[in-house]
């Protein structure tokens, strides 16, 4: 399926750059206005963006839009490209959004009413305010949600990888790398992550510099993990989601760090009666496909929902794109009707299937954080995060790999997707890593989706030391077809991934205490360990 921009006539764009926007405590955030010669009481676009305003920006957001005949607020976020006040990730965003909109509220060119546009934390800055703007009419929001803070600390472990690189790209962007940043970024990043260096200097070999906002989550690791800290409830708006009246529509990609939670944001709103739209494609998260594809769903939207012309818009409110199939699907809702979950269990002998687990004895593997286990492909902020080839890393000692048969139908999986394992281990502190591939006729083993799971004393064990544990891994939508295989590694790591775990509860890696641990991964009929899949279509 092909996404493409409606035929409109084209505007002409005058930018006004350089505006001051004023806040309540004096600060003066700056935006550029994008106005489209000719059109007659143009409803406005906000787009809040800690990225500048010039460049890929100021063309793909700012003109794209005002030559469809809208007017476009491109703001920058505070502390950065002129905006005044300090840098404070994800803290402002409310209270300088709010302001925002009471400022355009008092000027001449404001219509009553306005959209709001973007991904990534240009998303998070939409759900910011979105509950309390009753004349936001539409948000256009892509690979984002209302919180990050499980993005951070994935299954309770911490992402290194993302955060490290997120920080390192906005303090880059700013200096002479500018828009290069971008792409260099991922680079210094990996540098830093397999240095073999503590956490608490990687932001120096990344960025040169000290980082406050990854500094602030390492010194407070404990509290920032914490969903309920006073930290992280100053910046989660996943509790007003279903408060929120203007028409949304996401834009999701299957190898995208936030897309668990965009799907929660989803639900949230269906359960307050709300019907938003739903795209997710074969996308991870900095991709220019999934951008391409966002600004053609998004104009369609704001023409619907701000113009009143609903032409360009879909019967069906929910569209994935259904890999292994190649093939794009429309439904009525998220999850899929007619999903069932069907469990895969671990076998004797490595192997995989939906029957009874028989007699047997457990599997075993020792995780060394000195020598971290690593990871091939997966969501990561920056960078491709397309399936890579997996059987490098499914032929090391320290990860445990259990294949069905080839199968003799295809199997269509679209859902959610979590692991029910028994597992012990040797020390309370360690991670359980889940991960689907693919493996293809010739063997390939593409992974599909992960997950990970970080144990702490108070995950608690029975008589025999065996703890029940639920994996939440990313959802899918996927074709295993007929001929090739299911495969599922269980792994005590994922580096850079998510950070090694120590095994002693202290997260800094070198220079702290690192203790091994030894995992028992059991699956008898008393201890039934599986994967459960979202099955769709044969029973």
């Amino acid at each position: 399926m092909t996404f493409t921009l409606p035929r409109r006539a084209a505007h002409r764009v005058l930018v006004r750059r350089d505006v001051p926007v004023p806040m309540p405590d004096g600060v003066m955030l700056l935006a550029d206005r994008y106005v489209p010669v000719g059109a007659v009481n143009p409803p406005t676009i906000l787009i809040r963006s800690p990225y500048g305003r010039a460049g890929f920006l100021g063309w793909m957001y700012g003109r794209a839009f005002a030559r469809h005949g809208f007017h476009v607020v491109l703001q920058s976020c505070r502390g950065g490209f002129g905006s005044g006040g300090l840098l404070d990730p994800l803290a402002n965003e409310r209270e300088d959004g709010l302001a925002t909109v009471t400022w355009m509220r008092s000027q001449s060119w404001y219509g009553g009413s306005f959209a709001m546009y973007g991904p990534s934390y240009l998303g998070y800055t939409q759900w910011a305010i979105a509950a309390e703007t009753p004349d936001l009419r539409a948000m256009a929001t892509q690979v984002t949600a209302s919180c990050f803070r499980e993005a951070a600390y994935v299954g309770g472990s911490f992402a290194l990888e993302s955060t490290l690189a997120w920080t390192t790209l906005t303090a880059s962007m700013e200096g002479r790398l500018g828009g290069a940043a971008a792409f260099l970024a991922p680079r210094r990043t990996r540098r830093a992550v397999m240095s073999g260096r503590p956490l608490s200097e990687l932001d120096l070999l990344s960025a040169g510099r000290p980082l406050p906002f990854f500094r602030e989550l390492l010194a407070n690791h404990a509290d920032h993990a914490d969903p309920e800290s006073p930290y992280w409830r100053k910046r989660d708006f996943s509790a007003s989601v279903g408060d929120v009246l203007a028409e949304v529509t996401m834009t999701g990609g299957w190898y995208d760090v936030f897309l668990p939670w965009q799907l929660k944001d989803y639900a949230a709103m269906r359960a307050a009666g709300r019907q938003p739209y739903l795209t997710i494609g074969p996308w991870y998260h900095a991709g220019l496909k999934m951008e391409r594809a966002a600004g053609a769903d998004a104009l369609a939207w704001f023409r619907a929902h701000l113009l009143g012309d609903p032409s360009g818009l879909r019967a069906s409110p929910v569209r994935v794109y259904v890999t292994g199939a190649d093939e794009w699907r429309d439904h009525p809702d998220w999850p899929v009707p007619g999903t069932r979950a069907e469990r895969w269990h671990l076998q004797a002998g490595s192997g995989l299937s939906t029957g009874n687990p028989s007699p047997s004895e457990p599997d075993r593997f020792r995780y060394d954080p000195r020598h971290p286990t690593p990871v091939l492909g997966g969501p990561v902020l920056l960078g491709n995060s397309m399936p890579r080839d997996n059987r490098r890393v499914e032929s090391r000692q320290d990860v445990l790999v259990h294949t069905s048969p080839p199968l003799a139908a295809d199997a269509d999986m679209i859902g959610e997707v979590s692991a029910d394992l028994f597992v012990r281990t040797s020390t309370e502190h360690a991670d359980v890593v889940v991960r689907v591939c693919d493996v293809h006729p010739d063997g390939t083993s593409m992974n599909v989706c992960e997950g990970v799971r970080r144990l702490t004393p108070a995950d608690r064990a029975d008589a025999d030391g065996v703890r029940r544990v639920r994996v939440e891994l990313w959802p899918i939508g996927h074709r295993f077809r007929r001929g090739h295989r299911i495969r599922v590694q269980v792994a005590g790591g994922a580096y850079p991934r998510i950070s090694r775990n120590t095994g002693t509860g202290d997260p800094l890696g070198p220079g702290s205490a690192m203790v091994c641990c030894d995992h028992e991964v059991l699956h008898d009929p008393a201890h039934p360990s599986a994967v459960v899949f979202p099955r769709v279509g044969a029973h």
